[in-house]
């Protein structure tokens, strides 16, 4: 079983590091209690007695933003980054952009432990994570989802001093600005950001128009470092998904891999549809029809919720034996991709209902890949 061992704020992403006890020891007394107590800071007047910001702690005269979160944090589509880690074994990950929606960017992250989906918008002069889902290996659009997170990333104004409260006690501030970083993608002039926890100190370092160069998280002699190494610019996210096909000829269910390939705001039903809709050969039939459309895909509370035109089962054109395992082999695709065993299928929006077969309001097909063949 994963064990989180930190959990580091990205301006580009969310990092969830996974791996040895000692670190998640380490983080979960941060968890625990936080001192609450925050600096009070002096502002110093300048000639123009420039108005305090009450979020920040320090502003000079010569301190004025020389630029805004879009620019430190660019929205990037069809982009990757790569992180290089250093201190545990999870401390390198990838990022892919999934979707970006008006204020609203969804990121992926993958650090060989787990992956991560999370949500940040830019509004109001604040960057903040307002959704994040963890062991998110398929791909959903949650940028509409109900906030389950309020956590503010960057603040403006970016200058030295501007700081401000986490929900957990946690206290976060821009330490510096220009500050010289060095890593294996190039150097920067970078902001660093301190978030300061009872036990620890994470410091992130962002830089123009390209985001998160750099995190370092260090607890007493324990130092654990992800760097960017690298940035590829239209990229796609791939991934491979079991695909499930019934043949009428010997009554089996049959199944093979497809390497499926997701732009920034790919929808993921349109890409399963499309293959539903392609036989593989062999004798092998199609689970859709032509002019089957699935007209929405999601899971919620470990359960696939899928709801198909009506020329899902008008032009389905089969016995009883057969529509069984035209069923069987979606449910399988799906249960499987979501990484559930329960799926309900509707047709436009009503239990699903044919000839044969006839499920009630609530009733779930069961993935069942028993007896199930590899296509060779």
């Amino acid at each position: 079983m994963k064990k989180l061992i930190s959990f580091i704020v990205l301006s580009i992403c969310f990092s969830f590091l996974f791996g040895c006890s000692t670190i998640n020891q380490i983080l979960d007394k941060t968890k625990d209690k936080i001192s609450s107590s925050a600096n009070q800071n002096s502002v110093q007047e300048n000639s123009t007695n420039q108005k305090e910001n009450t979020d920040s702690t320090e502003t000079t005269k010569n301190e004025t933003p020389n630029y805004s979160i879009k620019d430190i944090y660019p929205f990037k589509a069809n982009t990757k980054y790569e992180y290089e880690g250093k201190g545990n074994e999870y401390a390198s990950y990838t990022v892919w952009v999934d979707y970006i929606k008006d204020d609203k960017i969804q990121l992926r992250t993958d650090n060989g432990g787990t992956v991560v989906a999370s949500v940040l918008q830019l509004k109001d002069g604040e960057l903040k994570t307002v959704f994040l889902k963890e062991e998110a290996y398929y791909r959903e659009d949650f940028t509409s989802k109900q906030s389950n997170k309020d956590e503010i990333i960057l603040k403006e104004p970016l200058v030295k001093g501007t700081s401000w409260t986490l929900s957990d006690g946690r206290k976060r501030y821009i330490s510096n600005v220009d500050v010289d970083v060095t890593v294996p993608a190039g150097s920067f002039k970078a902001i660093e950001v301190t978030t300061e926890g009872k036990d620890y100190k994470n410091l992130d370092y962002y830089a123009q128009n390209t985001g998160l160069i750099k995190t370092v998280y260090i607890s007493g002699d324990m130092e654990v470092t992800s760097s960017l190494s690298k940035i590829t610019e239209n990229s796609s996210f791939t991934e491979n998904v079991k695909f499930y096909y019934p043949n009428i000829n010997d009554e089996k269910i049959y199944y093979t891999e497809k390497k499926l390939t997701f732009k920034t705001n790919d929808i993921t039903k349109i890409t399963f549809e499309k293959i539903l809709k392609e036989s593989p050969g062999k004798g092998l039939g199609a689970p859709l029809s032509k002019n089957a459309k699935i007209k929405s895909l999601y899971l919620n509370n470990d359960v696939v919720y899928v709801d198909f035109s009506k020329e899902f089962v008008s032009e389905m054109n089969a016995g009883s034996g057969y529509e069984a395992m035209i069923l069987d082999s979606i449910v399988n695709t799906l249960g499987e991709y979501y990484g559930v065993t329960k799926v309900y299928i509707t047709v436009e929006n009503k239990p699903y209902s044919s000839g044969h077969i006839q499920m009630k309001k609530g009733e779930t097909f069961k993935v069942n890949t028993k007896n199930t063949v590899k296509i060779k």
